[in-house]
């Protein structure tokens, strides 16, 4: 109230009751927000809750209040109160359940209505304290005060005496413990501050930036953790934990390998290799592992992935393109085909270059014999480099099944052609190679010797055939060996995720096979 009838040094009485209720206050944007608004006549907003955020810049603004000096419209004060001042947009936080509380100071009787525009205020949960000095009206200082009136409802003699009932009202004031009410919203601790509160969190939390939740401190996040392999965040600290087929060490810290052949039932029937977080089974010199990869057998063949490039050029002509798809089916005879075992991808090409079924697609020996008498005959040229260049990088590819290059399984690529190359076949037979690939050449009537050579992979005598008809490459079928056991045959066994994309593929296209297989063998027939 800066009526006319509060006398300028009554008024300077009253900004210092304002400045030492501040001076007990936590002042600050995420603690206690203080605005100030003059009424006689009019209503001037001095600064509103968002404009200080210090205790010094606020007191700053107060001294610098200069009193307006006209009538009393107390109501017309309540009424901006709670429509401007107590707004979002005017720094209020009620909305996040931060309490609102308007203190009135005045000297006389309204001259506008009070009591409804109180109720009004009080019913949006506005707490609001009346003070009334001199000649103020206990009537209309009722009127506006929340209750119970006893803690709301303050007079004072003079302003002499305001300074002194400061303290008074102080404690009123700030006797409240918001932390108490429950309202807070603090996760875990709540630590009352006069007319305010703050949030905080126990031993291994931090406060999240509402200022209210809390969260587990990531002490791994800090970079300096010093594990191996993983660090594990705890309540309070870390600790740090090793990859499968690993052991921590006593620093708590370092990672070893652990020889799993050891300390594992790995099963082998011959040997057990240990590699970094796996182990491997192998078999001795003329015997081949087989497709449960832990027990050998027979040395039919080892594992291999192996592409056939069958030349489908006008020159072979359908019937001998007949006795090349019997050629092929010979050769995927004399292989153990499995998912786990060989593998077998078919090429076709001519003037360019078909893939009939990639390395993953069949998994049985008579899925791709069936496969292989469906091909189509192409005719017309004989692009042997290029189909070169579409094994290399398409055929043994990750993608069209091929094994990653860490399981050991040997690339084999078969090339079979009648005629002479009609593109350059020597920048990619010698990357075929460079690239750990075997290569093959089966040659038939006019295939070049010199471009078969060429090839062929070292020593070639061992892997370059030739024949004048087509009559004759059943023999050639006969004699091939594409993969005879080496010293030791061996295929990792990796220890997998069951419940990993590709064991559930590989499991689903084995119970596929398996159920087409039944369905043929007692449905069918």
């Amino acid at each position: 109230d800066s009526s006319r009838s509060v006398r300028p040094h009554e008024f300077e009485t009253m900004r210092k009751f304002m400045i030492d209720i501040l001076n007990t206050l936590d002042i600050g944007l995420n603690a206690t927000r203080v605005g100030v608004v003059q009424y006689s006549s009019q209503v001037r907003s001095e600064f509103s809750l968002k404009s200080h955020a210090s205790l010094d810049s606020m007191v700053k603004a107060i001294n610098q209040i200069i009193p307006l000096a006209q009538g009393t419209m107390t109501g017309l004060a309540i009424r901006y109160t709670m429509n401007v001042a107590f707004t979002a947009e005017e720094g209020d936080r009620s909305k996040g359940q931060v309490p609102n509380v308007a203190v009135i100071v005045t000297d006389g009787r309204p001259q506008d209505r009070v009591a409804e525009v109180a109720a009004e205020a009080r019913g949006k949960g506005i707490e609001i304290y009346a003070v009334g000095v001199a000649r103020a009206d206990m009537t209309s200082l009722r009127a506006m005060a929340s209750p119970p009136f006893e803690d709301h409802v303050f007079l004072v003699e003079s302003f002499d005496l305001i300074h002194q009932f400061g303290l008074q009202f102080q404690d009123k004031l700030c006797a409240v413990d918001l932390c108490s009410e429950g309202n807070h919203g603090c996760e875990q601790i709540c630590s009352s501050s006069p007319g305010s509160f703050t949030c905080s969190c126990i031993s291994g939390f931090q406060l999240n930036q509402d200022q209210k939740s809390c969260s587990m401190i990531d002490y791994c996040s800090f970079g300096n953790h010093s594990c191996d392999h993983e660090c594990v965040s705890v309540l309070s600290g870390y600790h740090c934990r090793c990859n499968h087929g690993y052991r921590l060490l006593n620093d708590g810290r370092t990672c070893q390998d652990m020889d799993l052949c050891n300390s594992v039932g790995h099963g082998c029937e011959h040997q057990c290799v240990s590699t970094p977080g796996s182990y491997y089974c192998v078999c001795p010199e003329g015997r081949s592992l087989q497709e449960d990869g832990r027990s050998c057998g027979a040395c039919r063949s080892a594992n291999i992935d192996l592409v056939l490039l069958i030349d489908g050029s006008k020159s072979v002509r359908p019937q001998n393109f007949e006795l090349v798809k019997k050629f092929v089916n010979q050769v995927v005879d004399s292989l153990d085909v499995s998912p786990r075992g060989t593998r077998v991808g078919l090429v076709q090409y001519s003037s360019r270059v078909r893939t009939e079924f990639p390395l993953n697609m069949y998994h049985t020996a008579d899925d791709i014999k069936a496969a292989v008498m469906k091909v189509e005959y192409m005719e017309k040229g004989t692009m042997t480099g290029l189909a070169l260049k579409h094994m290399l990088e398409n055929s043994f590819s990750e993608a069209e099944g091929a094994r990653p290059a860490k399981h050991n399984i040997p690339r084999i690529g078969l090339v079979f052609t009648d005629g002479r190359s009609q593109d350059d076949i020597t920048e990619y037979a010698k990357k075929a190679k460079e690239a750990g690939v075997t290569m093959y050449a089966v040659g038939v009537g006019k295939a070049v010797e010199d471009e078969l050579r060429e090839i062929a992979s070292d020593p070639v005598e061992k892997h370059f055939y030739y024949t004048a008809d087509f009559s004759a490459i059943s023999t050639i079928a006969e004699t091939l060996k594409l993969n005879v056991c080496p010293e030791e045959s061996q295929g990792e066994l990796e220890v997998k995720d069951p419940c990993a994309c590709e064991s559930l593929v590989e499991f689903q296209q084995a119970t596929m096979s398996s159920l087409e297989q039944l369905t043929q063998k007692y449905i069918l027939s």
